[in-house]
């Protein structure tokens, strides 16, 4: 038997031999693509290679490329563990040339290898081609020597590829493995073709045409090949089985979902342990690239599959989370060929386990729910919409968990009706927020989130990345189009991007097109929480709505404003230990130059407290431990002893970020930001200010890394400068400042009794002796250059002189 491992390894072999330069899969998070939200091609990584926007050193490629179809038009995850090919995450073995050989060695290669590589009975094998490729099916004949009924022309867009309404298009050739007569289902174009006897195992691309508005316009100039294998496709034919499922792969994953379980995978119980075995390949692998459960973008993609694969595990009868455990018989069958599920182990495990243990509470409320709704049900019948929108908008079950669930027992969910009660939850809202005082000017973004949903940020992961402009906001309104030298808002699907939210200021960075855009982001706003605003500049050329943009976050201020965000969670953990719990958060400033820490204290805090402060925090930071994040429920976050931040809004999940000593307890905080990844990446942190607020809160503003460094420069220069001008040493400047006020305060003792003396005719004696005036004793004189504070004490000599009467000085 052949293992899917041998066969990637000798896919990638064979073509390495026939002058292929072998590439490692791309991430699954597309890199030159905004458009789609997972790589679900093995082309995807090379589209602007096909396009003529980027070169590489070599013009023939292989590569087995990870694929996830869950999202979107490319979406499978409803057949996943019902189906024997159907998967959420599969390998495309693929075999590429960029300008250099085209049909007849195409055709060659795939040949070779099936049946004489790999052995494959050339009388099971069938192929298409496009009705009008002539050449494709002469070149078939000829090579393969097929018979004319064996290569079939098909005339649909089957057979027929393009990337896109514009761009490189062409006929295609897929190949078919015929399983055999015992299996229903006829050849290609055939009436029976949608059986399972001839399964579709390569898809050869000829891409020789340019179009546009989905109409040929001309020929490439370098006509190129794309192909695309399914491995778990060809392991099934290669394995003399049928089923994907059967393959040694799979067969490993749910042996080990069986041992965990005590259930085996036959009747009911066979879809539940696909369904696992599928789904933790696609969760695994989408954690190791960097894709980690949210509830909107590929984060809610992600939880969707995590959640369904746990609710088949909670039918299996598993008492406690199942799916983390079964990472190690993951990285064991695939972690040779892709060494990203190994140093992502840890992270797979405890995420799986965070999200199972919370799912569960869900879980249990809402079938229990379920149940009671469906109780009086007959097989065939319908729950109302109403019903599941319930579940979903108080109990957190999707909608697509309520359909899984009722499958199995026959009964239908009204979609229409789910829809209905959403679109009206939309408009209550709409209601609630137009009464709530809002400023009207947010009504503009309130549309634009309704119509465009939530933005995704990928600036965890990252500092570029590509968008496609949903929207254009000029002066308040939308526009379609942005010229240079004008000031707009851009909203994109996705972006790296952090925008200002929860003391952090918002990125800046570049803008760039492959139609000439560049542009300046000079800020970034949230906008509703969901909608990101980047600020932006227009230097040169256009951006218009669908276009597709590069996004660049300027790394050096990223890099400071994390440094600083890191800084403000160690101080607010030392201030805690050095003054007393009731230190709390009462906002903060984080920028590129400085932060601003504003925190309940009722007193000043001495240059000792503030030193032990600064020492501790420096100590951390030469520390130099990792700072790590967690998804988590606020409540399961605080229970573990995070602390939640002032004036912070938080959902049905949170961002846990700790760092420090003592296995990164040293401070625990739930927070939304962006961090250094390690202590040490802060440098230095240097306190340079405190002082009153107001009643009962302090603020504390610091410096970090370049900043701090630049400040104590600059005070050492001074001091260096104080020394110089005093004709000492920096280390004598205190004793001899000191000297220096006491040598003046002598001398300004000694001036003010000789300007008394002066002032009072120079005798030392006072004023002159008192005069009778009505009556009364009186005293008066008019003192030149004399200091008002030394007055009270002449007045007092004269008050001495007259016992009672009348002194005017």
């Amino acid at each position: 038997m052949t293992s899917t491992n041998d066969l990637r390894r000798g896919f990638l072999d064979y073509f390495a031999r026939a002058g292929h330069r072998p590439v490692p899969s791309a991430p699954l998070v597309p890199q030159n693509d905004p458009t789609l939200m997972f790589v679900n091609a093995g082309m995807v990584p090379f589209k602007n290679v096909f396009t003529g926007l980027e070169t590489r050193p070599y013009s023939t490629a292989a590569s087995s490329q990870k694929c996830v179809r869950a999202g979107g038009k490319h979406n499978d995850l409803d057949n996943v563990g019902y189906t024997a090919r159907h998967h959420t995450f599969f390998e495309m073995l693929g075999n590429f040339s960029f300008g250099d050989y085209f049909k007849e060695r195409a055709i060659e290669l795939a040949w070779t290898l099936l049946t004489r590589e790999w052995g494959l009975p050339a009388d099971r094998l069938t192929v298409t081609v496009y009705h009008t490729d002539d050449e494709a099916f002469a070149l078939w004949r000829k090579i393969a020597g097929l018979p004319e009924h064996r290569v079939i022309r098909i005339p649909t867009t089957d057979n027929f590829w393009a990337m896109g309404e514009n761009g490189p298009c062409g006929p295609c050739s897929e190949i078919f493995y015929d399983h055999g007569e015992h299996i229903a289902g006829g050849p290609p174009g055939s009436p029976d073709e949608d059986g399972d006897r001839f399964v579709e195992i390569w898809n050869l691309v000829f891409m020789q045409y340019e179009q546009t508005a989905n109409e040929i316009t001309g020929e490439l100039p370098r006509p190129s090949i794309d192909t695309g294998m399914g491995l778990e496709r060809i392991a099934a034919v290669m394995q003399g089985v049928h089923d994907n499922y059967d393959t040694d792969t799979f067969r490993a994953l749910i042996a080990a979902s069986e041992s965990l379980t005590g259930t085996r995978a036959e009747g009911a119980a066979k879809a539940s342990h696909r369904v696992i075995a599928d789904h933790l390949r696609a969760a695994g692998f989408l954690v190791a690239d960097g894709v980690l459960p949210a509830n909107e973008g590929r984060g809610y993609v992600l939880r969707r599959i995590m959640r369904r694969a746990m609710r088949h595990a909670h039918l299996l009868g598993a008492a406690e989370p199942l799916m983390h455990r079964l990472v190690p018989a993951l990285a064991t069958e695939m972690g040779v060929a892709y060494p990203e599920l190994i140093r992502a182990r840890p992270l797979i495990e405890t995420t799986l386990k965070q999200e199972e243990t919370q799912f569960r509470r869900t879980l249990d409320r809402g079938l229990k729910l379920l149940d009671e709704a469906t109780g009086g049900m007959a097989a065939g019948a319908t729950l109302p919409g109403e019903t599941a929108f319930r579940l979903y908008d108080t109990f957190g079950f999707p909608y697509d968990l309520t359909e899984d669930a009722l499958r199995a027992q026959g009964l239908l969910v009204d979609r229409a009706g789910f829809d209905t009660a959403m679109a009206q939850q939309k408009r209550a809202a709409r209601a609630a927020w137009k009464g709530s005082g809002a400023r009207a000017s947010d009504e503009l973004w309130f549309d634009l989130v309704e119509e465009v949903g939530a933005t995704e940020f990928t600036g965890y992961a990252g500092e570029q990345g590509e968008g496609a402009v949903l929207a254009i906001v000029r002066d308040g309104a939308r526009v379609t189009r942005a010229e240079a030298g004008e000031a707009v808002e851009l909203i994109v699907n996705q972006t790296p991007f952090y925008g200002e939210s929860g003391g952090q200021i918002g990125d800046a960075g570049t803008a760039t097109s492959d139609g000439g855009l560049v542009a300046t982001i000079e800020d970034t706003h949230r906008h509703l929480g969901r909608l990101w605003a980047h600020r932006a500049r227009i230097e040169a050329g256009a951006v218009a709505v669908g276009d597709a943009v590069r996004l660049t976050v300027d790394h050096a201020r990223r890099g400071a404003i994390r440094a600083n965000h890191s800084a403000t969670h160690l101080l607010h953990a030392a201030l805690r230990e050095r003054l007393g719990t009731h230190v709390a958060q009462k906002g903060s400033l984080v920028a590129p130059d400085r932060l601003r820490f504003d925190v309940s204290h009722p007193a000043p805090m001495t240059p000792g407290e503030l030193a032990q402060v600064e020492a501790d925090v420096n100590g951390q930071v030469r520390a130099n431990t990792p700072v790590t994040t967690r998804l988590m429920t606020p409540d399961d976050a605080i229970a573990e002893g995070a602390m939640a931040l002032f004036g912070e809004k938080y959902g049905d999940e949170v961002r846990v970020v700790s760092m420090g000593t003592d296995g990164g307890r040293y401070s625990v905080e739930l927070c939304g930001g962006t961090h250094v990844a390690a202590l040490g990446d802060i440098g230095l942190v240097k306190i340079v200010g405190e002082g009153a607020v107001s009643s009962g809160v302090r603020r504390v503003e610091a410096l970090t890394g370049e900043a701090a460094r630049a400040y104590l420069n600059g005070r050492d220069a001074t001091l260096r400068e104080a020394a110089a001008a005093l004709r000492t040493t920096p280390d004598e400047v205190p004793a001899r400042v000191a000297a220096l006020m006491e040598e003046r305060r002598r001398l300004e003792r000694e001036l003010a009794d000789a300007r008394k003396a002066l002032a009072m005719g120079g005798s030392g004696a006072g004023p002159a002796g008192p005069e009778q005036v009505a009556g009364i004793a009186f005293v008066g004189q008019v003192l030149d250059g004399f200091e008002a504070k030394g007055l009270r004490g002449a007045v007092d000599e004269a008050k001495g002189r007259l016992g009672s009467g009348v002194a005017a000085l």
